[in-house]
């Protein structure tokens, strides 16, 4: 079980760094009027797509055998969680899902237009809804302390 924490904790540096890197991308080619290029644009999005959901998968098998998990939920009820613990019971696989829900919109919806600035749109409103939302459930104390 040590190592799939670990696996998820380090993990999780990789997929923040290519998000970020996806959405700065996307905004800059968005607002900068470029062109979507496969070679680059198309890979860094889809390795953002697919590195997200690698961690949500491992995530997911994290969240039923940790103690910290369904387990919690399950020993001591929805009213006996103290915040660090809904945090990591409820919150942040919750909204960490609704995050991936948004990255793979835009993915599809980039898919459906053709237009560059249009598929640019699409990924930098979405992957960085995304983001935000992630940012916003990372057990920080757990990972900084």
């Amino acid at each position: 079980m040590e190592i799939i924490k670990n696996l998820h904790s380090y993990l999780a540096y990789v997929v923040l760094a290519v998000l970020i890197i996806a959405v700065f991308n996307a905004i800059m080619g968005w607002l900068g009027k470029k062109d979507f290029a496969m070679h680059k644009d198309l890979r860094i999005s889809l390795f953002a797509l697919i590195l997200s959901h690698i961690q949500l998968l491992v995530g997911l098998l994290l969240y039923f055998v940790s103690a910290n998990g369904l387990k919690a939920i399950q020993t001591l009820g929805m009213g006996g969680l103290n915040a660090p613990a809904r945090l990591l019971a409820l919150e942040h696989p919750l909204i960490n899902i609704i995050a991936l829900v948004l990255i793979t919109m835009g993915w599809s919806r980039h898919k459906k237009v053709m237009e560059s600035h249009k598929k640019f749109k699409s990924i930098a409103i979405f992957y960085g809804l995304g983001l935000l939302l992630i940012l916003s459930r990372i057990p920080w104390g757990q990972w900084f302390g």
